[in-house]
């Protein structure tokens, strides 16, 4: 069972910047890989970034060269850092874990992002 909790979402105008965290607890070792998924309305949930715990990521051409996401692997925390955020990043942010290739993955709750004009 892993629990995740999400903060740093908010109201930022276009141009600002945002700080998302994302803490996993609960029975585990070490995890495999995390990422945050985001669902603007009446979109689909779409994968924003992620992390292996060998520090390689990955990220949806939407927000590469602005976003930058990382982990500390002692803490099972992981960050997503939103540079120059733009009306299109407003959404649901959700956090994603895995804790091994074959297991099944946990959400968080998911924190807002809302970036106005």
């Amino acid at each position: 069972q892993v629990q995740l909790v999400e903060s740093g979402g908010g109201l930022v105008q276009a141009g600002g910047s945002l700080r998302l965290s994302c803490a996993a607890s609960g029975s585990f070792f070490s995890i495999h890989a995390m990422g945050w998924h985001r669902q603007a309305p009446g979109k689909q949930r779409e994968l924003v970034a992620s992390i292996t715990n060998g520090g390689s990521t990955n990220y949806a051409y939407s927000v590469k060269d602005r976003y930058i996401i990382s982990r500390n692997n002692d803490k099972n925390t992981m960050y997503l850092q939103m540079n120059s955020l733009k009306r299109e990043d407003t959404g649901v942010y959700y956090c994603y874990v895995l804790i091994s290739p074959l297991s099944v993955g946990s959400w968080g709750q998911g924190t807002q992002v809302t970036v106005s004009s």
